[in-house]
């Protein structure tokens, strides 16, 4: 109930400041001030941002009309300066030209995922716009600002239909900006709920945080984070979901599922492996201890005698699953390394 009551504290306060952002255009001051939109926008959780995006759109589009006006008047905006708020707007023209003649740097995180989210405009000329002006936004902004929309987008891009591959490797490059990997890595590492995983797999399609993944693996507050690193490390490669596709499975009954591409890349340094499943098998998760069961498995007779200790270890783990996978790796081996 208390998330409800937040959740519509933060709707209303948004409302008041898009009514008094618009009170300023009415009044025909020019260039209004934005101060009170971004203040309530700061705050604002980034996902659902159709949802915020709609409702941005239906205040905006009422408070800026009058009885003479037409709703398009408001956005076209040929009598007004245009304004990161026509992000938003419903004439794919405005999004295009507020693309094409705001420079940075971005108010907020909010307003630079708006722009992000032009990427996957239905309009084609606002996605070339989009395509064209977000590095250099990127580069003109502070990077708080580019790495926390960064790290809300990269949860969900993959279900962006119109999103192609140069949109993308422009996407990550945006990982090389100064301070943005550091405080891409601070979030990963930090954060305690929310699809921090997936996001982590998203990241590594660049070699941005290659050299960060051993402190991810040990630090992370979220098991999973620490088990994709882990998993990564081990195997010396990173893998993600590329994108998603719909598959039929019987086009008679029109019956079919969406289906994850994967692609992969080797890991620019390797890392000791037994240093490795010695820290992944101290892990206080067992999922990430199940990580290094998974590799005892596959490598516990080429490791030797090396792996027996670790191997002991894994056959006294407190989860009942993990212990008896140990087990079986002892019956496995050798009688001589056992």
């Amino acid at each position: 109930m208390s998330s409800e009551k937040n959740h519509a504290s933060q709707e209303e306060v948004l409302r008041l400041a898009i009514r008094h952002f618009a009170a300023g255009i009415n009044a025909g001051r020019g260039l209004a001030d934005i101060s009170a939109l971004v203040q309530a926008t700061s705050p604002l959780p980034l996902m659902h941002l159709a949802h915020w995006e709609q409702m941005i759109r239906d205040e905006f589009t009422h408070a800026v009309r009058s009885p003479t006006r037409h709703w398009r008047e408001a956005w076209v905006g040929q009598r007004r300066f245009l304004t990161w708020i026509d992000l938003v707007s419903w004439d794919g023209y405005v999004r295009e030209r507020v693309l094409r003649t705001l420079s940075g740097p971005v108010p907020n995180g909010f307003f630079f995922v708006l722009a992000l989210r032009r990427l996957n405009d239905w309009v084609p000329q606002v996605r070339a716009a989009a395509r064209e002006k977000l590095p250099q936004l990127a580069r003109d902004s502070m990077p708080e600002h580019v790495a926390e929309a960064l790290c809300a987008m990269l949860s969900t891009w993959t279900s962006w239909g119109r999103l192609d591959e140069v949109d993308r490797r422009i996407l990550v490059t945006l990982l090389d900006l100064p301070k943005v990997d550091e405080l891409v890595k601070h979030k990963v590492i930090s954060s305690a709920a929310g699809p921090m995983a997936f996001m982590l797999s998203q990241v590594t399609r660049s070699e941005v945080l290659d050299g960060h993944l051993p402190d991810i693996a040990e630090k992370a507050v979220q098991p999973a984070v620490r088990a994709f690193a882990y998993r990564a490390l081990l195997a010396g490669k990173v893998v993600w979901v590329k994108k998603q596709q719909w598959t039929w499975t019987d086009v008679s009954a029109c019956k079919g599922r969406m289906q994850k591409i994967l692609d992969e890349r080797p890991l620019v340094a390797q890392h000791a492996s037994l240093t490795l499943l010695t820290s992944a098998l101290a892990d206080r998760s067992p999922i990430v201890r199940r990580i290094a069961g998974e590799v005892l498995v596959r490598e516990a007779a080429d490791l030797g005698d090396a792996a027996l200790p670790l191997v002991r270890q894994l056959a006294a783990d407190a989860s009942p699953g993990l212990a008896e996978r140990g087990a079986f790796i002892l019956r496995s081996l050798a009688p001589s390394i056992r």
